[in-house]
């Protein structure tokens, strides 16, 4: 799609979606991403069905296709001396060594730093993580519904006051934003081995990034003590041009006019309403919030006049901030999105899937975004085999002592 990182090579093991959606976003800026599975049971994201959501399609693992896609698959039994022989061979002509294995397994197949760096003493080594590689926690599995949702504070921070429950995030929802992360960090691990010739160790921990997220509640912590004062504040209490409108129909258009006094004249012509410029209880700001309840109990009768499509024409051209709310079908139509490339295009088997970008754009969008699915389990094991210089007489005793498959 983009050949910003051309001429990288990344080897990944991992599992589920953090550190392997790193990788894919890595494929997606030009990186080749050669990932090492079991040959028989290989991620065991493959075919993992996920409550709430569409786990497959004509045969489709949707969310193995986002997070794997433009890669190729080599299946190796890290378990067996002979297949780690294999792994050091790629490691040795590789750039990136990425991985989400716990320290002790990765100290038990012989894939700790030292043992990599003593292949290719200047490869960049990556952990992605629940809770770091240091203290007790470090052994301990870590899926972003534990360690970024609930310790990391995420969950705790959004859950409202008063709740019987707390909320449960989206399936990877702390995966996906651990992982534009992690591919941010190799980016900047790469400058500085190309710029200084030192490689670097990179490391990312799924509850470092949800406490990154809540970091202003973090904060405010230190003063406000364990048991903070629930402030509740009410939609008539709040700057008027700021939270959510009911339309007609049911759907809902949201402002963030913050500075209002500025906006507030060309609001009004938008929503029909140029009188109320002049009406006293509305000149300024202040004065708005001191007639909150009216001008709040205004507009949700003028929003609730029209229908949400009526709304989203008004506003097109206002230069305030506002936007429809929309659900995840509505953004597969949505123009902004299809104008700026936030779809990838990837050609399966069966039928084309359209994935979301990686949210960053290199030189301008020009035209359709496309990368190459994900893939099957051990699909390019033969391929890779040949590139290292093995034989096809290699490559079938590696067969029958189960190395391959």
């Amino acid at each position: 799609m983009y050949e910003i990182l051309k001429g990288v090579r990344v080897v990944e093991i991992g599992s589920f979606v953090f550190v392997p959606l790193a990788a894919a976003v890595l494929s997606d800026w030009g990186a080749e991403v050669i990932k090492v599975e079991h040959p028989i049971t290989g991620d065991p994201y493959r075919g993992l069905r996920t409550a709430g959501l569409t786990s497959t399609v004509d045969g489709i693992d949707l969310a193995f296709q986002y997070a794997n896609r433009g890669k190729r698959s080599i299946g190796l039994d890290l378990t067996k001396p002979r297949a780690r022989e294999l792994l050091r061979e790629l490691v040795a002509q590789a750039d990136v060594f990425a991985t989400n294995l716990r320290p002790g397994v990765r100290a038990r197949l012989g894939l700790e730093l030292e043992s990599i760096r003593s292949v290719n003493p200047q490869i960049i080594y990556v952990r992605g993580s629940g809770y770091g590689q240091k203290g007790a926690l470090s052994e301990t599995a870590g899926l972003d519904g534990t360690a970024y949702w609930a310790r990391g504070g995420v969950g705790g921070a959004l859950t409202p006051a008063g709740s019987e429950w707390p909320l449960s995030q989206r399936p990877a929802f702390g995966d996906v934003m651990a992982a534009i992360t992690l591919a941010g960090g190799v980016a900047a691990a790469l400058y500085r081995r190309a710029a200084h010739g030192e490689p670097s160790v990179v490391d990312v921990a799924l509850m470092n990034v949800g406490m990154w997220q809540v970091q202003r509640d973090i904060l405010n912590a230190q003063f406000e003590g364990p048991n903070p004062p629930q402030i509740t504040i009410t939609r008539a209490q709040r700057n008027p041009l700021t939270g959510s409108y009911r339309t007609s129909d049911g759907r809902f258009i949201s402002l963030a006019v913050v500075n209002a006094d500025v906006y507030w004249k060309e609001f009004c012509a938008v929503i029909g309403r140029p009188d109320l410029v002049y009406d006293e209880r509305f000149s300024n700001m202040e004065i708005r919030e001191q007639y909150g309840e009216e001008c709040v109990a205004l507009l949700d009768e003028v929003f609730g006049s029209r229908t949400f499509e009526y709304w989203c024409q008004a506003f097109a051209g206002f230069s305030g901030a506002w936007a429809p709310v929309q659900k995840p079908y509505d953004l597969r139509h949505d123009e902004q999105a299809r104008l700026n490339g936030f779809f990838t295009e990837i050609e399966t088997p069966n039928q084309p899937l359209e994935v979301v970008s990686s949210p960053v754009t290199f030189d301008d969008y020009g035209g359709p975004r496309r990368a190459s699915p994900a893939p099957e389990v051990g699909e390019h094991t033969e391929k890779i085999l040949l590139e290292l210089g093995h034989s096809w007489e290699d490559i079938t005793q590696l067969k029958e002592e189960g190395v391959i498959n």
